[in-house]
């Protein structure tokens, strides 16, 4: 295994829980044959104006938030060989200053990742394992961040949306269904529940009807016969200033820094390897 080969290897472990909502493993089967041109026709569900502005209106909050921090208690449902479903719960954790700073931790009983942005360096930490890998000379915003993690680091963000929503980057057009389900409360709070179709999921999503922000969020995976789901529950504070200190990295002195190689670099050498 060359250099290169290794620290791609590392980064994958370093870099395992930064799971996007979505990726819930391939699927076991082929897809089912698309149905008939007149029965897809019947089926086009309804797209309720008053559901899609809501979204309009949750992109606004987000927007508006100078600073943030959010804890999110989550839960991903994996899909085994067999079919059988398990299930992993972690608690996720940001700390936002726009539009250049962000702190996220991923927790669970497994697995501790931490992520630090500062607005010229991105520095991911894997405390119990003492590893590290870092990128500087950086000066992408947060909905530029994430798109660029994520498509040339692999490294998909847990509610990464949220940076996007609002912007040209989540287009309405891409939901095929809206449905506003209802009123209700979630931890004590009023809010609306609404439900979207797009292809390869659906998702549900309640709104607090005082602040416009998320409360709650399901995915569910369509492209695996088991429809595994992905859920989220938020809770935001945006009163309660973040220091700069959060934002910033400095690795302790028996952390070991790896390579993070980008995902073009790692096929590369994977296919040399063999």
């Amino acid at each position: 295994m060359s250099p290169a080969s290794h620290s791609a290897v590392w980064t994958s472990c370093l870099l395992l829980a930064l799971l996007a909502p979505a990726a819930h493993g391939a699927a076991r089967t082929p897809a089912a044959p698309a149905p008939p041109a007149a029965a897809t026709a019947a089926a086009t569900p309804e797209r309720d104006p008053e559901a899609l502005a809501a979204l309009d209106r949750m992109g606004a909050a987000l927007r508006a938030l100078k600073q943030f921090s959010l804890t999110s208690d989550a839960s991903m449902e994996i899909v085994l060989d067999d079919g059988q479903k398990v299930e992993l719960d972690g608690v996720v954790t940001y700390k936002v200053r726009a539009p250049n700073q962000l702190f996220l931790e991923l927790r669970s009983d497994r697995q501790l990742r931490q992520l630090f942005y500062d607005g010229k360096a991105l520095s991911v930490y894997a405390p119990r394992l003492k590893y590290y890998a870092q990128v500087e000379g950086l000066s992408s915003t947060l909905g530029e961040l994430v798109e660029d993690a994520s498509t040339r680091y692999g490294i998909d963000m847990p509610l990464a949306d949220m940076f996007l929503w609002g912007t040209d980057k989540a287009p309405k057009t891409a939901i095929r269904g809206a449905l506003h389900v209802g009123g209700g409360t979630v931890d004590g709070e009023a809010i609306e529940q609404y439900a979207f179709k797009q292809d390869g999921v659906d998702w549900q999503l309640w709104v607090s009807k005082a602040t416009s922000l998320p409360k709650k969020l399901i995915i569910t995976s369509l492209d695996d016969p088991a429809l595994p789901q992905y859920r989220a529950q938020l809770r935001w504070d945006t009163r309660t200033p973040v220091p700069a200190a959060a934002f910033a990295f400095k690795p302790p002195a028996d952390a070991s820094r790896i390579k993070l190689v980008p995902v073009a670099v790692a096929v590369v050498d994977a296919e040399q390897e063999n």
